[in-house]
């Protein structure tokens, strides 16, 4: 390392708070963009990995823990880091200079994002420091006993006290001298963390799956260093809750001893009061941050946050982030001509619905009573205003859009007419008098991720789902959308799959690999289709809609199975499809050629020969599992061919033995 960690600890322990800013700024230019993600120990882990699996320590093992990591192997600049990281979070619990104390919580930045050097992280007092450093001021102390007590076996860093007798929770913050015979000079002031008393492999990594890691912040570094305008007080509250974000996102351990301190509760408070003034705070993309990974990460606190009326006060937040005008009941003022949301507005408002989803979606559709139909009624207006307006940055207004509509998925479903109560203009989509604006854009939205074709099943199934249940439950949403995705067929020379309208894009994912994605997909067709088979396989064909009719037992045409009452309209056929009507395979879904009669020219006694050779053919097949005949039951599903075509197929073996026996007789 270019810029030496001892000096810079060395600085600290004499209190030189001019040679610490001068150091640490170095330090922080030269690791400015780095992760500290070590290739070759990533490498040595995968090893390790195989090898424990070969000799069955499975019971025992954590994919992707500090188990993987042989502490006799850690490198020294990973122990540097360790020491430097201590250092600063003790020294940054003593009055410094706003300057110095920025630099300090910038190096923390920096070295929270290793997972690895996290144990001087997630002790009780760092995790209170840095919060409170923060601006969450609504926290326990760290001599509180009973806010930061851990019980005994749930991963308490040192027990009640360590060997040299100082309190647990305390031994990370405070220096101590080393005597003569240990690592430093005689006399040295040393700062000693619990990762140096304790086992390392106690504390891990984020074991939770709920995360995918190696994300980049999206706001980037060079948004970080405009934030230099602000006052260095603005600016150090911003550095120690990415540092915390950092600790929440990449530390179990860290994430349980969050929800025990109730740092949830303080978090509230800070959003609550930057909701209640005239303009947001600048920092409260990284408080929504915060918020975002304790509820995703924490399931006791997406209850606790939801009780204590947390949509509600994120409701509010997305508001101001959005600058809502609201009309009479349900509707939110959609001004065309307005000003793009900017890019800060936007990302804040990601957070908040990222947040939310988080929240809500163990309300499964369900409204618990009236002040939760207003509530959500509320936000479903909101979220129809965020499908409408502009936004200064492209991408970003697609991710929002995503985030929409992935929490429309999982509201209550009596609450989203919300989408078409809205009075009409005159630039508005209309169906039977509705307004169609927020469905339209829904439209372009799956489009949009259809053509993109990539990962479909994340990107493409909730809108799917959300287009479904719309058509399902409100009748003008199903008609507007039978005229964008299934038009009056006229070309029919082609196979439903083939050409680039909405309806060959859908009708494609129909045979996707990904079982939930062509469900969804078939799903979303056959509902437009009224779930009428006949009218479902003239649109699809017979062998891309065999997949849905079998799963549902739709392959005998006797009506719509669902509850939902459609209307009786009838589907009018164009002239152009009725005059090749006769001529569409029913399979293939488009015209074909007339084929030549492959039996033409033989006689009845070839064709019963060739008929019972096929039949032979099939039995062979299905006799060495190769195939399974199936049947049609009487519910429309299909169930193995059983009894009959067993019986056949014995009495096929017995007259070809007895035949066999003959001709052996003859001879």
């Amino acid at each position: 390392m270019d810029v030496s960690v001892e000096r810079i600890v060395q600085s600290i322990e004499r209190g030189d708070q001019d040679s610490v800013r001068t150091w640490l700024d170095k330090y922080n230019t030269e690791h400015s963009q780095c992760f500290f993600y070590s290739v070759g120990g990533k490498e040595r882990s995968k090893v390790g990995d195989l090898s424990r699996f070969h000799k069955n320590e499975v019971q025992s093992y954590i994919p992707g823990s500090d188990y993987n990591v042989d502490s006799g192997e850690e490198s020294e600049d990973l122990i540097l880091r360790r020491r430097l990281a201590a250092a600063l979070i003790w020294f940054v619990q003593s009055q410094l200079q706003p300057g110095v104390l920025r630099a300090c919580l910038s190096t923390l930045r920096i070295l929270s994002r290793d997972w690895q050097a996290q144990a001087p992280f997630i002790t009780d007092s760092a995790i209170l420091t840095l919060a409170r450093l923060a601006g969450i001021t609504c926290l326990p102390l760290p001599n509180e006993e009973e806010e930061v007590e851990v019980r005994e076996g749930e991963g308490s860093c040192c027990g009640s006290s360590t060997s040299d007798g100082h309190p647990r929770g305390s031994c990370c913050s405070k220096p101590r001298v080393t005597p003569p015979d240990m690592r430093g000079r005689p006399g040295e002031v040393v700062i000693e963390t619990c990762y140096e008393r304790c086992q390392p492999s106690r504390y891990g990594k984020n074991h939770s799956g709920m995360l995918a890691r190696g994300k980049r912040d999206a706001r980037g570094e060079s948004e970080e260093e405009g934030e230099a305008c602000y006052d260095d007080g603005e600016a150090s509250r911003k550095e120690a809750m990415k540092a915390l974000c950092n600790v929440i996102y990449n530390s179990q351990r860290a994430q349980e001893r969050a929800s025990a301190l109730r740092l949830l509760t303080g978090l509230s408070e800070k959003l609550q009061n930057g909701i209640h003034s005239l303009s947001p705070p600048s920092g409260q993309f990284y408080d929504l941050r915060l918020l975002f990974l304790l509820t995703a990460l924490r399931p006791e606190l997406r209850k606790q946050f939801k009780q204590a009326r947390g949509v509600s006060m994120l409701t509010a937040a997305l508001g101001q982030c959005l600058e809502v005008r609201w009309a009479e009941g349900f509707e939110v003022v959609t001004d065309i001509t307005a000003p793009p949301i900017s890019k800060d507005a936007t990302q804040r408002a990601m957070e908040i619905l990222k947040s939310l989803f988080n929240v809500t979606y163990t309300v499964r559709r369900q409204i618990s009573d009236e002040e939760d139909e207003a509530l959500y009624r509320h936000l479903v207006a909101m979220l129809r205003h965020c499908l409408l307006i502009s936004f200064e940055e492209e991408d970003l207004a697609d991710e929002l859009q995503g985030h929409t509509v992935n929490l429309l998925s999982v509201l209550p479903l009596a609450c989203l007419d919300v989408l078409l109560s809205v009075r009409l203009s005159e630039e508005s989509r209309v169906s039977h008098g509705v307004n169609m604006d927020s469905v339209h854009a829904l439209l372009l939205f799956m489009e949009r991720r259809l053509d993109r074709g990539h990962k479909l099943k994340e990107k493409l199934t909730p809108v799917l789902n959300l287009l479904t249940e719309s058509c399902r439950a409100h009748r003008e949403t199903r008609h507007y959308l039978k005229q964008q995705i299934l038009p009056p067929l006229r070309e029919v020379a082609l196979r439903p799959e083939q050409g680039n309208a909405l309806r060959n894009k859908l009708v494609r994912l129909m045979t996707h690999v990904d079982t939930d994605l062509k469900h969804c997909s078939a799903e979303l067709l056959f509902v437009l289709c009224k779930e009428n088979v006949s009218r479902f396989v003239k649109y699809t064909g017979f062998g891309n809609a065999a997949g849905l009719l079998a799963e549902q037992g739709f392959l005998w045409d006797h009506g719509p199975s669902s509850q939902i009452q459609y209307s009786s309209d009838s589907d009018s056929d164009t002239e152009e499809y009725r005059n090749v009507r006769d001529r569409i395979n029913p399979v293939t879904g488009q015209v074909e050629e007339p084929q030549p009669n492959p039996m033409e020219g033989m006689s009845e006694e070839e064709k019963e020969a060739e008929a019972s050779r096929l039949v032979n053919m099939f039995n062979m097949l299905s006799r060495h599992k190769i195939i399974q005949p199936m049947r049609v039951a009487a519910d429309g599903r299909l169930v193995p061919l059983g009894g009959q075509m067993r019986n056949n197929t014995l009495e096929e073996e017995e007259g070809e033995e007895n035949e066999g026996v003959d001709s052996e007789e003859v001879d």
